[in-house]
Formats: structure tokens, sequence, C-alpha cells
């Protein structure tokens, strides 16, 4: 029996993901900022005879300090985490900065991963086979990074920005497994499952509205997203560091993937961290 953390595990795939293995027999902790969906979670778990074994952290992981917070939360509830699932992102069409002054999808999309990540190292390190499955969009070219705007205060767009979270990702990814993926290790994996039909959560103008509607009529089903993710979870690659785009692999010794860069963001980031 295994223990998974899920954040954004209140909703679409995360929610899938953490319903599949409750049936499975695991200990599932997801993570969201909505409470009715969270008693929802720990309802249906009941249901199903599994709800000793599920557990809802509230916070909204776009702040700060609610994400430490939720780390710390974590700890308490499982000495051993086998995965941690990062699934969490809220698109905006307009630039919004959050209570900590933060622009709200860099602090969601990527600094939310990285505390739960880092935060979460030494549970993950007392289990045989730890894995960091990061459900992002890896591969895209490393040019979408403003090194000098990472927090896109100059010309924002909400596609952008989804597309910079995702590259800061993979650097993320990078950075984690060279400081962490050392043999046995954590490994950690990067995933695109595709396009899938999701509530596709996030506040659109009224320019993108009918794009999303038309990727939520074409999109594939939730459970068509899962078998990668499940793969990752249940087998987790023997490398550091790996890399998925719906089920097929792909290469992490790319200029995409620059040590160099990583090293850079890393640094960036924990400036800023210290500085909140």
């Amino acid at each position: 029996m295994s223990a998974l953390v899920v954040a954004g595990g209140t909703d679409g795939i995360g929610k899938a993901l953490a319903e599949l293995y409750l049936d499975r027999g695991d200990t599932v902790v997801v993570i969201g900022r909505a409470e009715d969906k969270g008693r929802a979670f720990l309802d249906a778990a009941r249901e199903r005879g599994a709800g000793e074994r599920a557990h809802f952290v509230r916070a909204d992981l776009s702040l700060l300090a609610q994400t430490s917070r939720a780390v710390e939360e974590i700890r308490d509830l499982l000495p051993v985490v086998d995965a941690l699932v990062l699934c969490a992102r809220h698109y905006r069409s307009l630039r919004t900065e959050t209570p900590e002054g933060l622009e709200e999808n860099f602090a969601l999309f990527y600094l939310s991963r990285y505390l739960l990540g880092h935060g979460l190292v030494e549970s993950l390190r007392k289990a045989d086979r730890p894995v960091v499955v990061n459900v992002a969009g890896p591969g895209a070219d490393l040019g979408l990074v403003r090194w000098d705007d990472l927090q896109l205060r100059r010309g924002y767009h909400g596609g952008a920005a989804l597309g910079q979270g995702g590259k800061l990702n993979d650097l993320l990814g990078v950075s984690f497994a060279e400081r962490y993926g050392v043999t046995p290790g954590i490994r950690y994996v990067l995933i695109h499952p595709g396009v899938t039909a999701t509530s596709f959560s996030g506040v659109y103008d009224e320019a993108t509205l009918p794009h999303i509607k038309s990727m939520q009529r074409h999109a594939k089903p939730v459970s068509a997203a899962l078998p990668p993710i499940v793969a990752a979870i249940d087998s987790p690659p023997n490398e550091p560091l790996s890399a998925f785009v719906e089920g097929h692999r792909i290469g992490v010794d790319s200029p995409g993937f620059d040590r160099r860069a990583a090293r850079r963001l890393e640094e960036l980031t924990e400036q800023l961290l210290s500085g909140v």
C-alpha cells in the first residue's frame, strides 16, 4: 500500500487519479482551495469504504504561505510519501497579482510546485521508489522564459504565462533531479497528457473563451489521460529525470533542459523566496 499526494486533486486529472488510487487501497492526500470540493471528495471516499485513507488539505496554492502550511500538514499526516503528483494550474486572461504581490500563474503553476517538491523531499526519501510527477507539458523551447521579467509585468498574455510556466517546470525538474536524483534517489517525471476534457480552470476573456470551448469539445476524456501518469507512479523510470508527451518519451538532453538555465532559475527562485 502506497501514499500519494495530489496537488489539484479535487478536479479533473488530479481527482481521477486520487479516486483510482483510493480504490486500489492506497492512502491519498488531495490539495485544493475549495472546501466544498474537498468535502465532496471525502464523502465519496467514505461511501466507497475508503474514508480512513482519504485526506483533504485546503490551500490556495497560489499563496506561498498556504503552500508552506500544506507541506507541514502533509508531513504530519504522512510519514512516508511514495508519489507527489503536481496538477494544479489556473488560466487568467488578465494579469493578476496575489495578496503576496506575485503574478498568479507564476505563483501557482511554478512556485507552488517548487515548494511542494522541495518541502516533501524527506518524506519522499523514506519511500522505496519515490517519484514526483509534474503534469505540465514538457519539451517547449527555452526561449519562452523571460529571464528579465519572470512575472510578466510587461506584455502579459495568459497563454504566454502558461507556456513560460511549463518551461519553468522543465527546468525545475532538471535542478530537482540533479540535487535529489542520485541513486537510489527520487525520480522526477515531467508529463504532458495531451489536451484533456477537464474543467479548464480559469478566467477567460471574450476573445479566448470560444477557443477554450472548442478545446473542451475535442479533448480526450480524463480516463485516456491517466495511463502514462499511472505508469510513472507505479513504475518510475530508472533515470533521475524523464519526460513524456502523450505517452511518448522525449529526450531531456536537449537545449530545452539546459542545466545552466536550471541552476539560474533555482538561484533566482531562492532569491525571490528569501525576500517574500
